[in-house]
């Protein structure tokens, strides 16, 4: 990337002073003497509806997306915004008919939620399982691909494992500080993280036009590179190169959109303690309008995430960046365009989105633990301020393992590729785990039996499908048709056609398990129309965001 001035050090540091003085303020500010679980891990009552969005972008756009999905854009182009532009529509589906359901139950955490729906071993199997997950998939893959990147930047790029550490201590600063802080630095992060990914997508978009601009450079990209501009890629067959079938086994054209892609963003969006917490301390309207703006912000997402990797790839074909050893680092090369002054900017607005969602999923590792597991099961009589304590050192631990797994990347996330990564091994218990909200929300007849069963035959599913199906029933089957993947050196199913068939065989398990048991379930929530009333402004929001994503389809399709 070249030698970072003194200018670029100076940008970075005061982003850090303004964040971290931010955050102070704001802890103390509203500093109690005792500060009770609700303070700490929700934010109850502080966040407003601009905080709860923000807040919801930043934790949620971390080094997955700007690696990950820059290198996805890299590879296959901008079918790879199928990812945040249906989230939207998922934020709206969230907003009108979830949020009143945990908010009029009183509910804080997603293993509190299946408590009082089914029974203590679901909420207790689940929150073991999302701990699992959250530190061993999401906060890995996080910190490491953050200090990747952010060590790429560097000069003499031999920063690695400094800049991981650098990186879990910012994050566990702001978060010892608990929601409220994290909530509203997350304003000042996602201001920080959009100027500075709008910047570097200009750059990107000018060096590939020849120095004519933005709109010059987009043009040339889509002449250059037309194959990296359609949403749908075609179905493989007996003459599509080896390249596209990768490309397929990411984003199966039509049959994601009827398949695992809806189950990744409404589980992500609205079964996730990650996301969920930023509103649960919120009045429905509160909930509504922050979730609704998030769905806009989430719209221009892929300008910031994904066009800097397409145009990398043009760059690439064309001779300008051969250092560039494979899709994961497409973000950093592109970043090496950037003047003196702006690589700070970059520099930071990188450690914006990682700390913002580092800070985040500690948080709610933090709050699973402490109220689903040790007020439950190891210290029952514990007070509020020895809670949130333990939720402090809950954060110090998780944070710590990470890194000892990040370290030498014992995961293999780097060879997976890092947003691919992050969705499969996420998707092994998606299908199970919004089976189990989605019956549970809306259908009185199910029952705890039915969730235990749905959740295993879900993971056994997923797992079967994506590891050993085409091995056992064949390579093309009424269900699936599996391909090569060149990487593996193995045939399989698309793993978002595996998530989706997953999620039917769960439904249909536990729509029989819950016919064998009463007709309207003891823990069933009871629903009032009222609570999915919408207001004129709220349908002002949906409509918007519909339009847009519509346009947006017709013009890429």
């Amino acid at each position: 990337m070249g030698q970072l001035a003194g200018i670029d050090y100076v940008v970075f540091i005061i982003y850090f002073v303004i964040v971290a003085s931010y955050g102070i303020y704001i802890y103390r500010k509203d500093r109690k003497v005792n500060k009770d679980t609700q303070d700490f891990f929700l934010a109850k009552g502080t966040l407003t509806w601009w905080a709860i969005g923000a807040s919801l972008i930043a934790s949620n756009i971390s080094a997955e997306q700007f690696i990950g999905m820059s290198g996805n854009g890299f590879f296959v182009g901008v079918a790879v915004a199928a990812y945040e532009w249906l989230a939207a529509i998922a934020l709206i589906i969230i907003a009108v008919w979830f949020i009143p359901i945990y908010l009029k139950n009183k509910i804080y955490t997603m293993p509190q939620f299946l408590k009082t729906r089914y029974n203590e071993t679901v909420a207790l199997i689940m929150a073991i399982f999302w701990l699992f997950l959250y530190v061993f998939v999401n906060l890995t893959s996080i910190l490491y691909l953050g200090a990747v990147a952010i060590n790429g930047l560097l000069p003499g790029q031999e920063y690695l494992h400094v800049v991981m550490i650098a990186l879990a201590v910012f994050a566990v600063i702001i978060t010892l500080g608990g929601m409220e802080v994290i909530g509203f630095t997350d304003v000042i992060q996602v201001a920080v993280l959009i100027f500075g990914g709008l910047v570097t997508t200009y750059v990107a978009l000018n060096v590939v036009g020849y120095d004519n601009g933005a709109v010059a450079g987009f043009k040339e990209m889509m002449k250059s590179a037309p194959d990296h501009f359609h949403m749908i890629l075609e179905k493989p067959n007996a003459s599509t190169s080896q390249n596209d079938i990768n490309k397929y086994l990411i984003l199966p054209g039509i049959l994601m959109y009827v398949a695992g892609q809806w189950i990744v963003n409404l589980n992500y969006w609205g079964c996730n303690q990650y996301i969920t917490q930023r509103a649960l301390g919120a009045d429905l309207q509160t909930a509504r309008t922050g979730i609704l703006f998030a769905g806009l912000l989430k719209l221009m997402m892929p300008i910031i995430v994904m066009v800097p990797g397409i145009a990398a790839y043009v760059l690439f074909q064309r001779g300008d960046l051969p250092g560039l050893k494979n899709m994961d680092g497409a973000y950093s090369a592109v970043l090496g365009f950037l003047p003196t002054g702006l690589k700070g900017l970059s520099i930071a607005a990188l450690t914006a989105a990682i700390v913002a969602s580092l800070a985040g999923k500690a948080n709610s590792i933090s709050t699973i633990f402490t109220l689903d597991i040790y007020k439950k099961y190891i210290k029952k009589d514990s007070t509020e301020v020895q809670m949130v304590w333990i939720g402090r050192i809950v954060v110090l631990v998780a944070m710590a393992a990470a890194i000892a797994f990040t370290w030498e990347d014992l995961l293999g996330i780097g060879s997976a590729g890092g947003f691919t990564f992050i969705q499969k091994y996420t998707g092994f218990i998606s299908p199970g785990v919004f089976a189990m909200f989605l019956l549970g929300m809306f259908w009185k007849r199910t029952t705890g039996a039915a969730a235990v069963c749905g959740l295993i035959t879900g993971l056994l599913a997923c797992w079967f499908l994506n590891e050993y199906a085409p091995a056992v029933f064949g390579n093309d089957t009424f269900f699936y048709t599996a391909y090569y993947n060149s990487t593996d050196k193995a045939y399989q199913i698309p793993f978002l056609i595996a998530m989706g068939l997953s999620f039917m065989f769960t439904m249909i398990v536990m729509v029989a398990v819950s016919l064998a048991g009463p007709k309207v379930n003891a823990k069933a929530f009871a629903l009032d129309t009222k609570m999915f009333k919408i207001a004129p402004a709220h349908v002002a929001l949906i409509v918007v965001t519909l339009l847009i994503i519509t346009a947006l389809y017709v013009k890429f399709w």
